[in-house]
């Protein structure tokens, strides 16, 4: 069994290679737990202290040759992580086209080369939803997305479906909530204020939140994410029939609601380090995206969701060691 994991230099990349190094097998195509001999990241940067049974690639998937470098002829589980964020690609159209859609296209093209049909599991997005939306979406509501990289985002699932009907993979796309609470440094993604509310304040750090207390977002953990990648890179290709997109189960959690709840956590101190300053571009953006689902598809098929924003916060305080 060779893994590749692109974006693995990332945050949640590096993070599933950890996971998949400790589970030492993943189920192939027969449901039999096989052997994991080789995990390769591929991404533009590691982080300083990469494990040593990795297999870091270095490069972008507009580079070609290092993507068919890094996959070799061989792979049996592509991850595929890597992409401009949604900050970003609403910034810089071209890039974000030439990396999330060409680039996407282009590591399947390569997936057409392996020995076997890689089993492919893609990680999209819930801002291909936007516009008029009912209170709660379900697995029925059509895409609509309102921003670049969740138009780049559809176009890809729609690519990975068509591939897998084609028998070139064994595709599956998930439809990830916003991630919280991600560790380290702001990066370019809208959703960025949701991690960046409780991770600066609980480091001794102001935070400036761009949206309103009444905001809405679909939350989920960043262990919950993992689970979740590993469990759909298992479950068997009959398992989704023709239906290889699937909405990942969240929190739907309130931006005041988040304050509240660090504060009764941490303190008065901690919480007072969130000023609420609208910025009416990220404000638009965040309110276009849906906050409520229904998930019963996804129940079904074995996924799981965070309790409560408490346990979310709770367990990043636990993860990062942090006193309150």
């Amino acid at each position: 069994m060779k893994v590749l994991i692109t974006g693995g230099g990332g945050f949640l990349g590096y993070r599933l290679a950890q996971a998949l190094l400790k589970k030492g097998t993943l189920a192939d195509a027969e449901g039999r737990q096989a052997p994991i001999a080789r995990i390769t990241l591929f991404d533009m940067a590691f982080p300083e202290h990469v494990d040593a049974r990795l297999t870091c690639v270095k490069g972008d998937l507009t580079d070609r040759a290092g993507v068919e470098a890094a996959l070799g002829g061989d792979t049996t589980a592509v991850f595929h992580l890597a992409s401009v964020v949604s900050g970003g690609a609403e910034a810089d159209f071209d890039l974000g086209m030439r990396v999330n859609l060409d680039g996407t296209r282009g590591l399947l093209d390569l997936c057409r080369k392996q020995a076997k049909p890689p089993r492919f599991v893609f990680t999209s997005s819930v801002a291909v939803f936007g516009g008029e939306l009912p209170a709660v979406l379900d697995d029925g509501t059509t895409p609509n997305p309102q921003g670049s990289y969740g138009a780049q985002k559809v176009c890809c699932e729609y690519l990975v479906t068509d591939y897998s009907r084609k028998g070139y993979i064994d595709g599956r796309s998930l439809r990830l909530p916003t991630i919280s609470v991600r560790p380290g440094k702001p990066n370019l993604a809208v959703s960025s204020f949701a991690s960046g509310i409780i991770r600066e304040p609980l480091n001794g750090v102001e935070a400036i939140c761009p949206v309103g207390r009444e905001a809405k977002i679909w939350l989920l953990s960043p262990a919950k994410v993992i689970e979740a990648l590993i469990h759909a890179g298992e479950l068997p290709s009959s398992a989704w029939g023709t239906k290889r997109v699937l909405n990942l189960p969240g929190t739907t959690a309130g931006v005041g609601e988040m304050i509240d709840t660090l504060r009764r956590i941490a303190g008065d101190a901690v919480a007072d380090r969130i000023r609420i300053q609208p910025d009416p571009r990220i404000e638009a953006l965040v309110l276009s995206w849906p906050a409520a689902f229904t998930t019963e598809r996804a129940a079904k098929l074995g996924f799981t969701a965070d309790q409560d924003v408490e346990s979310i916060i709770r367990s990043y305080i636990e993860d990062q060691g942090i006193k309150v």
